[in-house]
């Protein structure tokens, strides 16, 4: 069977994915493929390593913005795939690769088939991190384009291709990193009583996180601490002298998110009391939760309803992180699910999503924005 061209252009992008504002390569395979389209018809600016391409409208009363984020993760790809990644230690695992193609597609279309309104499409870089969206909000080149409604959408392993899954209101939580370093004292693996051990407190402190949430947090209200990566000392016969924690920290609420650090603070600084060391505390890069408004959410899933190729689906709010809350949190608008129907999730080496999803996403972003 013939590929279609904007799954041949996933396949073309899957195999160069780059991380946050290094997306160099696709930023360059955007412009090659966009600069062939008839230029009278739109304009480019670059943002850092990403891409705004406004599309002039035969009679604009308003921009329509449709957001893509175009990084990679740093995971080793371990499909089978013919076109897996040729950048060794980076991977598409978060479907970066379908959004762009998804997006080019709509965008080609329109080119050639202008509508009333301008369009802008958004090419963000640095969505996995360390978060594109909120400085490109505060640039020149997005306050002078600055759309009226704004969306965008997310690949769902875990939906068959054909269901659109979508929610009024809250869709993604609130995240925030966690950074913790910790200094204490090393020494021989023979002297304990003479060294205070970082080792011990990480795993000590790893526990006593986990009853923020038991303890913290109201139970009918959601958050998650994960600590995903622990590292300290050199050899197995010293003692630790520093140790690091690194996770991330999910809530549905804002007010949640404020409790949680405050008790992580609280936690920390007894840690440093008890264990006799230093302590400091990086929120990295934090993430505003995606907030759907209700009158464009509606209007999308009443357009959902009219077509018989779509499962609408009503889901529930999850606790992935998503910059794209930013956008919405200044721009009316709503983000989606996209089933993709894979057997391993988001952020695994061996995603694979179902590449029939691409075509069927560009028609109905196409008709829904025909609609506007």
């Amino acid at each position: 069977m013939e590929l279609s061209q904007f799954v041949q252009i996933r396949r073309e992008l899957h195999k160069i994915p780059e991380l946050g504002f290094k997306e160099f390569k696709t930023q360059e395979y955007l412009l090659n493929y966009i600069q062939k389209l008839p230029e009278d018809r739109y304009e480019i600016r670059k943002w850092r390593t990403g891409l705004l391409v406004k599309i002039f409208g035969t009679n604009p009363s308003k921009t329509i913005g449709y957001r893509t984020d175009i990084d990679g993760l740093p995971i080793d790809e371990r499909t089978d795939l013919t076109f897996k990644s040729e950048h060794e230690g980076r991977m598409h695992a978060c479907g970066h690769d379908f959004h762009m193609s998804i997006a080019l597609g709509v965008l080609t279309f329109f080119v050639h088939h202008p509508i009333k309104d301008n369009l802008l499409f958004i090419f963000q870089p640095a969505e996995e991190g360390p978060g594109g969206a909120e400085p490109l909000l505060q640039s020149k080149e997005f306050k002078e384009w600055k759309p009226d409604l704004i969306f965008a959408l997310h690949i769902a392993p875990e939906y068959p291709v054909g269901t659109i899954a979508v929610k009024e209101g809250l869709l993604f939580a609130n995240t925030s990193e966690l950074f913790i370093d910790l200094k204490g004292k090393g020494g021989h693996a023979a002297y304990p009583h003479q060294t205070n051990d970082m080792v011990v407190a990480a795993s000590y402190l790893v526990t006593h996180l986990q009853s923020i949430i038991s303890r913290n947090v109201d139970p009918l209200d959601s958050a998650v601490i994960t600590v995903g990566k622990i590292t300290g000392g050199t050899v197995q016969n010293i003692i630790a002298e520093t140790a690091r924690l690194e996770g991330t920290i999910r809530t549905l609420s804002v007010d949640s998110m404020k409790k949680v650090k405050k008790r992580i603070e609280a936690l920390v600084k007894g840690l440093e009391n008890g264990f006799e060391c230093e302590a400091s505390i990086d929120y990295g890069s934090m993430y505003h939760q995606v907030y759907n408004h209700e009158l464009p959410t509606k209007h999308f899933m009443e357009f959902l309803k009219q077509r018989e190729d779509v499962n609408l689906f009503i889901c529930k709010e999850a606790m992935t992180g998503e910059d794209f809350g930013y956008m919405l949190k200044e721009i009316p608008g709503f983000m989606f699910w996209l089933g993709v129907d894979s057997p391993f999730g988001l952020h695994h080496a061996k995603i694979n999503p179902k590449e029939n999803a691409i075509d069927f996403s560009i028609s109905t972003i196409i008709e829904y924005i025909q609609t506007l």
